[in-house]
């Protein structure tokens, strides 16, 4: 490349001198698409004008007359052998100063260039000589660092043409206080230029340094200092050539350590010298964000001293205080918690659609789950009672809790609870309604005691990363129970002996047609003495593995359905308005679409409909007078490690719906909370209902689908914020309302949900509830490239191998509760509350001990 000089235009057949001709100026082009100013092509502007220099030279109209042509796949205005014209579309962007306190990559670059950078000391007289364009001084830097002509090659196309999208200068700007204006002057001692080079294996560095300042080009005049900073092409987001180039910039702004820079006399002074500014840049940081005290984070862990722990065991010791201080505090609120479902923009759409997805996603559990305590209980709590507790549960908190997004509803363990209960009873042949009573009663005070005594203080210990750990498990239980029931189902008929060969069959109840005779005519004993006779006779059933895939196909379906009308925001389809209103009736139109697919589509398939007695007698009254007193005591000892696992869901379900994350603005109510789940559950005990707690994910969605929610991008990171939370308490009342009606809907038109939809509901559920998860993120990470690595606050923060490192510390958390949760032998998953609760010492007393705490600190923040 060389200078634009009129001998060189005229050797172009573009330099004509006469009063047509248009004016040129000689000298610098016009900065290209990224801000380098080169002389490769003269790109005429709409005006026909470029400005090179301060010499004029002219365009000769008469040699010069334009022509379109059509090449390449797009249009070009062309000169003869002049060059042509093209658009450019240029884009100024402020890039905040680098934080050197918090984030670790910035000491890193600075080390890494300290060990391998490249650095020259040029005279005035070489440089104006030598390198009189700044093409010159990358060629002559790309030839120093030692790169293969192909990388060169590529990498010059790159940065000095204006199609290249991968390469950006950086420089500094300086403007008033009052910004109105918009008023800004160019800091020209320096300038960073940053390129993303495909071909490049590594990242290179590397710093010219002029004696004096040089003129090169426009915002450039007074060129002391230039950086060139070249970086693979796929590279982790906080070592891409972006942010390395950053880091520099940051140093290079202070006007001070320039002036040192200029005065060294050899390179490794220099490199000493950006060495010695970083760690002294490290310090001044921390101290000027101690002074003013920055909030990082939006919960910041509180350190766990003697101190502290003291104060937490004189609160436990406060009677009745923590009731106390959270109804001062929601009391105040109650009236709004109803007036704020009705007022507002867009609060009646919210509220209806959030109404119908409570109502679907805490009906089809309750049948689920109705059908298996049915099952565990030999019918003693059917469908009906489940459905009746839960309307009763319901209503009941949303009216006197103090928390009214919390969702209660009844949950896998405690099922399984009732199911240990249910064995005993068999096994020592005791009156199920007195024992299972007689626990719930214990537990309810065991539960008056926690909330008394503001045991829930101890949730201050409860960090995000047990949350989350807890919420996976959620999800993952949820996925179990679904994939669970899929599999007894293709056991029962699609791999049925029917359908190995074996004809004759001595077990004709597992016949769809038998089951569902029987179930409707089991308090009829004549009926069902006939029907046992009958059926105990050898007789042939047909081969069904159709209803296996059937059921296959409408449980995906479900979960299919839900899931993409949930992220059909995401898509170009529709308004926006439209889209949010489909996605907030996701559930409701997966579940009635899928219904009537299985129902009406897939007729002739024969399906078992659920287990329900209309007979079934709802309230129950506890016989305690039937119990001896050693079963007393050993339900003592059930009810304790039940209020325990109620104490922890509770507390970690509200700790989830309080997140800051969630925007919530009046405040929380952990210990009045529990205290009426103390009255909940000895009021359903004392009446045979089961049991219910607050839920994960549905709480947390519950607080997701009232409020407003946005998009946005920080440093190329797109992230989801909640702008606006609505705190009401009649979608809960609504929903419980209609639930409670739906008594009215058995046994059908409930009947035509088909069993496969209730566990296309539960992996809904447990899908939807990942969203913000970071450790499932996390998890992600191992299986990810580090280029697509996105640029959040942990990563930028942590070094890699402390986030794999606590990842990996999760997953054994994770891992332990799975192992108690999920195995086959109900007595041993009775000491699941204990293993729940054990991650809270785990947590601060022995991940402490293996990551430094400021890690886990931002590991363990409430920022995106």
């Amino acid at each position: 490349m060389k200078d634009l000089t009129k001998e060189t235009l005229e050797e172009m057949g573009c330099y004509e001198n006469n009063e047509n001709s248009l004016p040129l100026h000689r000298g610098w082009s016009s900065p290209n698409a990224m801000g380098i100013h080169t002389v490769k092509e003269s790109h005429l502007q709409y005006d026909s004008e470029v400005h090179l220099g301060n010499n004029e030279v002219t365009l000769g109209t008469s040699n010069t007359t334009p022509v379109w042509e059509f090449r390449d796949n797009e249009w070009r205005l062309t000169y003869g052998e002049c060059g042509e014209t093209s658009l450019i579309y240029a884009k100024y962007e402020k890039l905040p100063l680098q934080d050197f306190d918090v984030e670790v990559r910035p000491a890193v670059d600075v080390e890494q260039f300290f060990n391998q950078g490249h650095v020259f000391l040029l005279d005035d007289d070489v440089a104006e000589e030598t390198y009189p364009s700044s093409v010159d001084l990358v060629d002559m830097l790309l030839n120093k660092i030692g790169l293969s002509t192909t990388v060169v090659e590529e990498t010059k196309r790159i940065l000095f043409t204006h199609d290249a999208a991968s390469s950006r200068t950086i420089q500094a700007t300086f403007s008033p206080k009052d910004k109105m204006n918009g008023n800004f002057a160019y800091d020209e001692s320096w300038m960073c230029l940053v390129g993303d080079i495909p071909s490049l294996v590594q990242r290179h560095m590397a710093i010219i340094r002029f004696k004096h300042p040089m003129n090169m080009g426009t915002t450039c005049h007074d060129l002391q200092l230039f950086v060139l900073i070249l970086c693979p092409a796929k590279e982790k987001g906080t070592k891409n050539a972006l942010e390395t180039g950053r880091t520099f910039a940051t140093l290079l702004a202070d006007h001070h350590l320039r002036r040192q820079l200029v005065e060294v006399a050899t390179e490794q002074e220099f490199k000493q010298l950006l060495f010695n500014r970083t760690r002294e840049l490290i310090e001044e940081q921390h101290q000027s964000r101690s002074a003013v005290s920055i909030k990082l984070d939006a919960v910041v862990e509180p350190p766990i001293t003697n101190t502290a722990m003291s104060n937490s065991i004189w609160k436990l010791c406060q009677f009745g205080q923590g009731i106390r201080e959270d109804l001062s505090r929601r009391l105040p609120h109650y009236v709004s918690d109803y007036v704020d479902g009705i007022i507002g923009v867009k609060t009646p759409q919210k509220v209806l659609s959030t109404t119908f997805f409570l109502y679907f996603a805490c009906l089809l559990p309750a049948i689920a789950f109705g059908v298996l305590n049915d099952h565990n209980t030999h019918g003693k709590i059917g469908v009906k009672k489940v459905i009746v507790g839960q309307t009763i549960g319901g209503l009941f908190f949303v009216i006197f809790g103090g928390q009214p997004l919390l969702i209660l509803l009844t949950t896998a363990p405690l099922a399984l609870y009732i199911k240990v209960i249910s064995s005993i009873c068999d096994d020592f042949q005791l009156d199920f309604y007195a024992m299972y009573g007689c626990v719930g009663l214990w537990c309810a005070f065991f539960l008056l005691l926690f909330s008394l005594f503001n045991v829930s203080r101890l949730m201050r210990w409860c960090t995000r990363s047990t949350e989350e750990i807890f919420g996976l498990f959620i999800s993952i239980a949820f996925c179990v129970d679904a994939f669970r029931d899929t599999a007894k189902h293709f056991q029962k008929n699609f791999n049925s002996p029917q359908c190995l060969g074996d004809v004759n069959m001595t077990k004709g109840l597992k016949s769809s047609l038998t089951y569902y005779i029987l179930n409707e005519t089991r308090t009829n004993s004549s009926t069902v003495e006939t029907l046992i006779s009958a059926i105990e006779e050898p007789m042939a059933i047909e081969c069904n593995q159709a209803s296996s895939l059937l059921f296959l196909l409408l449980m995906l379906g479900t979960v299919w359905l839900g899931v993409s009308i949930f992220n059909f925001k995401k898509t170009p389809f529709l308004s926006a308005g439209k889209q949010e209103a489909l996605a907030d009736y996701a559930l409701p139109i997966a579940v009635v679409t899928m219904s009537f697919v299985g129902s009406y589509f897939f007729q002739n398939v024969k399906v078992e409909p659920f287990r329900y007695d209309d007979s079934e007698n709802v309230f129950s009254l506890t016989p305690l007078d039937r119990l001896p007193g050693l079963a007393v005591v050993g339900a003592m000892g059930l009810g304790f490690a039940l209020s325990l696992l109620i104490f922890m869901d509770q507390n970690i379900s509200s700790a989830m719906v309080n997140t800051p994350l969630n925007n919530l603005k009046k405040g929380p109510a952990y210990h009045w909370d529990l205290f009426v789940m103390a009255i909940l559950t000895a009021a359903l005990s004392a009446v045979g209902l089961p049991w219910m707690h607050a839920l994960v994910p549905h709480s947390p969605l519950h607080a997701r689908a009232l409020a407003d929610v946005e998009e946005r991008v920080h440093q190329g990171h797109v992230y989801q914020i909640i702008v606006r939370a609505r705190e009401t308490r009649l979608t809960v009342l609504f929903s419980h309302i209609l639930i409670g009606l739906s008594i009215l809907l058995l046994p059908y038109p409930l009947a035509y949900i088909p069993p496969a939809v209730l566990n296309g509901l539960f992996l809904y559920v447990a899908i939807t509830g990942l969203g913000g998860n970071q450790m499932f993120e996390r998890i992600t990470l191992f299986f990810t490239q580090q280029s697509a690595y996105p640029p959040n606050h942990y990563i930028r923060r942590v070094p890699q191998p402390k986030i794999h490192q606590f990842t990996v510390y999760q997953l054994g958390q994770l891992v332990l509760m799975c192992l108690f949760g999920f195995v086959p032998w109900p007595y041993m998953k009775m000491i699941f509350p204990l293993i729940l609760l054990s991650l809270l010492p785990i947590r601060h007393m022995i991940i402490t001990r293996l990551i430094d705490g400021r890690f886990l600190t931002v590991l363990d923040s409430s920022e995106h």
